[in-house]
């Protein structure tokens, strides 16, 4: 229980943070479409899916899996892009890179006050959870698979007629991601493991 406690805001904070990355990144390219609807706020409620921000999490974290969930995906109009093809690719990478950029805070935090927090073991929990569930948040986008921001980074280098078939897969995303995490549990574990202790341990270095 007190684990769901730290865990769960500070998933639904990771999340959140990530859409709004995507959000900003799109409107920096010239689609206002996120800042139009309200997106671009910390604010949790215009962000927060039932099933994705609560239930998910809340599973993974009874059943032992890696916490892990998402939040209501931002709108992007690729319409109001001057290269669409690369800026979704970047409006893509920025959600992976925010978690990135979170994790390095946190560790260096956990790092910088550690020794000053000896008697604060909650705000070292809270530390903890930021580093472990960005980190994982980062490695699961990344992912090649339709709908996840992996694969719309891989569709920018794919040839033209190639790259758009991909990504009208989309429309399979979670059917595809299901497939993969019900069928390819282990070699998905290896990656997230591999992806744990070489960037997080560099993060930590």
């Amino acid at each position: 229980m007190n684990e769901l406690i730290i865990s769960l805001p500070v998933l639904i904070f990771s999340v959140i943070v990530h859409e709004v990355a995507h959000g900003w990144a799109a409107l920096r390219l010239g689609d206002p479409t996120a800042q139009r609807e309200g997106r671009l706020t910390l604010d949790p409620r215009p962000h927060i899916d039932p099933v994705m921000s609560l239930l998910v999490p809340a599973l993974c974290l009874l059943s032992g899996a890696p916490v892990f969930g998402g939040a209501r995906p931002v709108p992007v109009n690729p319409w109001h892009f001057r290269h669409p093809s690369r800026d979704m690719a970047l409006v893509a990478a920025a959600g992976p890179l925010s978690n990135l950029i979170l994790a390095f805070v946190a560790a260096l935090c956990f790092q910088l006050l550690a020794p000053r927090l000896f008697l604060m073991e909650g705000l070292l929990d809270v530390l903890g959870a930021l580093f472990q569930i960005n980190l994982v948040l980062a490695a699961f986008n990344l992912l090649p698979l339709p709908p996840l921001d992996g694969s719309r980074v891989l569709a920018h280098f794919l040839p033209s007629e190639l790259g758009d078939r991909f990504r009208e897969l989309d429309r399979y995303g979670m059917i595809i991601v299901m497939v993969a995490i019900i069928f390819f549990r282990r070699p998905l574990g290896h990656y997230l493991s591999w992806f744990m202790s070489t960037v997080g341990g560099w993060m930590v270095s």
